[in-house]
């Protein structure tokens, strides 16, 4: 990995671990069914006339623009906005890992290792504690949507798997055509209609910023960077940096959005982490005590 890719990495990881600041801010500005909507009609136009159709199915497209955008998004920003703080969000919504790993074993008949079964358990009860958690930044609603999105995350990366060897960026922006027209009409049934007429006229440079971050930065300039370097780099080598993002996104709640994070919530993300870790190094470990039982014995 040369240097240049080392900071590409960095930078890919700190835009999408301040992305959860960005949905705070831009909630405070907009309805949250909104504001999704918003963010996939400008991340798919006009970028969808300049890459070309994905090579897959359409079901894949059309079923990824679906889950992730219609389904997993709206969750995590309901849950976001009905009290789940950012930088909690950031951490909850890397269950997604796990998920993934549930739904291959069951869809796509992948095994689990033992050390994952353990990574689970480790992650899954620190998120429990977030539970006892009582400074008013998360509510038993909020949380449970946002599992709810790590989990409709996991299929729409199975979904992303069964599509094959496809253009990350393309497929991605392809998909982002999906969920706008759905999502707008959702908004205009189901949140405020008063605040949505108003809202051309009470917006702020922080709500217009919030959706121009979510549209470019995190999904084309994101992907772009991030699909070039899973080209060019091995897999494992670049997949555990994902492990920085909920701590940078942790670290721009507590320094933009003054998020505290007491002993309860440091205790969580301790262990949702090291549930992360085990997840992606437990193989090499579990391997290599394995190898060292088998010489002494």
């Amino acid at each position: 990995m040369s240097l240049g890719q080392f900071f590409a990495i960095l930078l890919v990881v700190t835009i999408w671990g301040a992305n959860f600041t960005v949905i705070k801010l831009g909630l405070g500005e907009m309805p949250p069914i909104l504001l999704s909507s918003l963010r996939f009609a400008f991340a798919a136009l006009p970028a969808v006339f300049f890459l070309p159709r994905p090579k897959c199915s359409w079901k894949y497209v059309v079923g990824f623009g679906v889950v992730l955008g219609c389904i997993k998004f709206s969750l995590l920003f309901l849950g976001m906005d009905l009290g789940l703080s950012a930088g909690v969000s950031s951490l909850v919504l890397q269950l997604q890992a796990f998920f993934t790993l549930i739904l291959g074993f069951f869809v796509l008949g992948e095994k689990i290792g033992p050390h994952r079964y353990l990574a689970m358990v480790v992650a899954f009860f620190g998120v429990g504690l977030l539970l006892f958690v009582s400074d008013g930044s998360i509510t038993a609603v909020g949380l449970v949507l946002v599992i709810a999105a790590a989990a409709a995350w996991g299929v729409a990366n199975i979904i992303m798997k069964q599509a094959g060897s496809v253009q990350m960026l393309s497929f991605v922006v392809w998909a982002s055509l999906i969920p706008p027209i759905p999502l707008a009409i959702l908004s205009f049934l189901t949140e405020d209609r008063a605040n949505i007429a108003d809202l051309a006229d009470q917006v702020s440079w922080i709500g217009i910023g919030s959706i121009l971050y979510l549209a470019y930065p995190v999904t084309l300039l994101g992907f772009a960077i991030w699909g070039r370097l899973l080209s060019t780099l091995p897999v494992g080598l670049v997949a555990p940096f994902t492990l920085l993002v909920p701590i940078v996104g942790m670290a721009t709640s507590a320094l933009v959005l003054g998020e505290d994070f007491g002993t309860i919530k440091i205790i969580s993300a301790i262990l949702v982490m090291a549930g992360l870790l085990i997840n992606v190094f437990g193989g090499k470990l579990f391997g290599f005590i394995s190898r060292h039982k088998a010489i002494n014995s």
